[in-house]
C-alpha cells in the first residue's frame, strides 16, 4: 500500500458520503490506496452512512470510536491502522478539496528531504470573525513556535507515516502536526488549495473554544521543541 488518506467524522452525515466519493475520484490514478474514515462517536448516522459506502468503494475502510475522543484520536487511529507509506489527512465537513491531493502527493515525492507537505488555504469559506481569529492565531503562533506556517489549521495534509509515529501524542496535537515534524527534522513544504463552504452540518469549534485551548497546548509544545535533542543518523556498527 502506498498511499492511505485518513478522515477524522464527527456527525457528518450530511458530508461523509460525497466526500469518500471525491476522495476515491481524486486517486483514480493511485492503484494502491486506501481510504480511512473515523467516525469519532457520531450520534446522528454518519455510522450507517460509512458502513453503506464499504460495497460502493474500493478500498473504502470505516473504523469508529465508541465515543468521542476528539479529531487528533481520530488522525492517530486512522494513522496507525493504515497500511500506506504516505499519510493524507482531510477535515470531514468537506471544505477541503479532495482535487488537491495529487498535487500534494507529487509535491511530497518530488523532494526526499521532506517529510510533510501542507495544504494553505486560498480565498478561505469561513466567516470573517474566524478568518480574523484564525490569523492573528497563526502569528502568535508562529512567534512562539518558529514553524515559519501561515495556515497551521489547514486540514489538507501529505506526510510520511513514519514521521508520524514518531511523534508525541496528545490532544489537539493535529494543530501542531507543523511543528512536530520540524521537531524530529523533516522538512515541511507548502502548496495553496482550494477550500469550500461546508454544505451541511456545524463546526465543532468555536473561536474562544480554540483560543483556550490553543493557547495551553502551545506551551506545551515549546516545551517539547526545548527538550528534543534534534535529529541524528543512526548506523550498526
Amino acid at each position: 500500500m502506498t498511499v492511505s488518506v485518513v478522515v477524522p467524522v464527527k456527525d457528518e452525515a450530511g458530508n461523509v458520503a460525497a466526500l469518500a466519493r471525491e476522495i476515491a475520484a481524486a486517486l483514480a490514478h493511485e492503484p494502491d490506496h486506501e481510504i480511512i474514515f473515523v467516525d469519532d462517536g457520531s450520534t446522528d448516522g454518519t455510522t450507517q452512512i460509512l458502513t453503506g459506502l464499504k460495497d460502493e468503494i474500493a478500498g473504502f475502510r470505516p473504523l469508529r470510536h465508541h465515543r468521542n475522543l476528539g479529531q487528533s484520536r481520530g488522525i492517530d487511529t486512522g494513522v496507525k491502522a493504515a497500511k500506506g507509506e504516505i499519510i493524507v489527512t482531510l477535515d470531514g465537513d468537506g471544505q477541503n478539496d479532495p482535487a488537491d491531493i495529487p498535487t500534494l502527493l507529487a509535491k511530497l515525492r518530488a523532494n526526499p528531504a521532506l517529510g510533510m507537505v501542507s495544504g494553505v488555504r486560498v480565498k478561505r469559506q469561513d466567516t470573517a470573525s474566524r478568518r480574523i481569529a484564525s490569523k492573528l492565531g497563526n502569528r502568535f503562533r508562529n512567534a512562539m513556535l518558529g514553524d515559519g506556517a501561515t495556515d497551521t489549521g489547514c486540514g489538507i495534509k501529505a506526510f510520511y507515516r513514519a514521521a508520524f509515529l514518531e511523534l508525541p501524542y496528545f490532544d489537539h496535537m493535529h494543530r501542531y502536526l507543523i511543528a512536530l515534524v520540524q521537531r524530529h527534522g523533516w522538512k515541511v513544504d507548502y502548496a495553496p488549495v482550494n477550500h469550500r463552504p461546508r454544505l451541511a452540518g456545524r463546526s465543532k469549534y468555536t473561536n474562544l473554544g480554540r483560543t483556550l485551548v490553543s493557547i495551553h497546548d502551545m506551551l506545551g509544545v515549546r516545551w517539547l521543541q526545548r527538550r528534543h535533542g534534534g535529529a541524528t543518523r543512526i548506523e550498526e556498527l
